[in-house]
């Protein structure tokens, strides 16, 4: 198993579960010229001026067997994003929230089988909890530390398992920290806060010392991994979705500082309880079964959000090594 130009997606009618939501408004735009894109959301968290214009939108709750069939019939492809994406409102309301993150998540691999169509779920590295080894490959042990976590182990585990049992093909990707435009709203990621705190010369806060790590992957880069899922032949397996590096939170908080020039102050607060202390990707297997080389820098992406400028995926392998720079509106 090699890494090779990847098969353009396109003349596929396709599905996109919580299309409207952050990653997947993103994705959707990444498909609607060349495919029939179909967009089953309750907007709920989305929004409809993501949309392009010549999509299908189906309002309507993934967690609804009817709202699904319609969404669902005839598709080639299902991207199941809909998800609830707050790991404290899951460990508020564990059996709400795995409703919609796990129930929701076997409707659709149902109707799959129905429609004998391929499924690309977005996983998640929280079912790696507190990881044993850094970078994290996908072989890592999965102890989640959140019903988030376990919620989306078990829908990783159960698209991997339809592929044994029943022949249909699926991929996980298991996202690390995403973010990108239209990334807000009291559940939106470390980066989009401190950008909001940054332009307003607040104080930009953050829980606990700064050393932590992570690693944070820019949505167009998602995007590029969640088409490259859609055609590989290595199916039935998970595959990391990062960049391979890590920054520490307060260097993060430091850059977003410079590329606003901001002159807020970097203040600390109380440790969020349960924090993973470091998180970081092995793009290993990605790379070589998937084709995926993440081309955002975090420096270049937290400029393009400081700008107001979006960066386009690369939607096949023949895309320009400067693409990071390129930009739409």
């Amino acid at each position: 198993m090699g890494t090779h130009a990847p098969e353009r997606l396109c003349n596929r009618t396709v599905l996109v579960t919580g299309g409207a939501g952050f990653v997947g408004s993103h994705l959707v735009e990444a498909l609607a010229p060349d495919n029939e894109v179909r967009v089953l959301d309750d907007f709920s968290t989305g929004s409809r001026e993501h949309l392009p214009d010549d999509v299908t939108v189906i309002e309507g709750d993934v967690r609804d067997p009817i709202a699904l069939q319609e969404a669902a019939r005839g598709v080639d492809v299902i991207f199941h994003q809909a998800a609830v994406v707050s790991v404290s409102r899951t460990v508020d309301e564990p059996r709400r929230s795995n409703r919609t993150n796990l129930d929701a998540g076997l409707l659709v691999l149902e109707q799959a089988r129905q429609e004998d169509a391929r499924v690309v779920f977005a996983s998640s590295a929280a079912v790696y909890g507190h990881p044993s080894e850094l970078p994290v490959p996908e072989t890592a042990p999965t102890e989640p530390t959140s019903p988030y976590g376990v919620q989306k182990l078990a829908i990783d585990q159960y698209a991997r398992l339809y592929e044994d049992l029943y022949d249909l093909p699926t991929v996980a990707l298991r996202y690390f920290n995403v973010y990108g435009p239209r990334q807000r709203g009291p559940y939106s990621g470390v980066i989009s806060t401190f950008l909001e705190q940054a332009r307003a010369d607040e104080p930009i806060t953050i829980e606990g010392d700064g050393e932590q790590t992570r690693d944070f992957v820019h949505v167009s880069d998602v995007v590029m991994a969640n088409l490259r899922a859609a055609t590989t032949d290595e199916v039935g397996a998970a595959y990391n979705v990062g960049t391979g590096d890590r920054v520490s939170i307060e260097d993060l908080a430091k850059t977003i500082r410079d590329v606003t020039n901001s002159s807020s102050p970097i203040v600390h607060k109380d440790p969020r309880a349960g924090d993973i202390r470091h998180s970081g990707a092995d793009l290993t297997r990605a790379t070589r079964e998937l084709g995926f080389e993440p081309r955002v820098s975090l420096e270049s992406g937290l400029r393009s959000l400081a700008d107001g400028t979006s960066i386009a995926p690369i939607v096949d392998g023949t895309a320009d090594q400067n693409a990071e720079h390129t930009s739409y509106s």
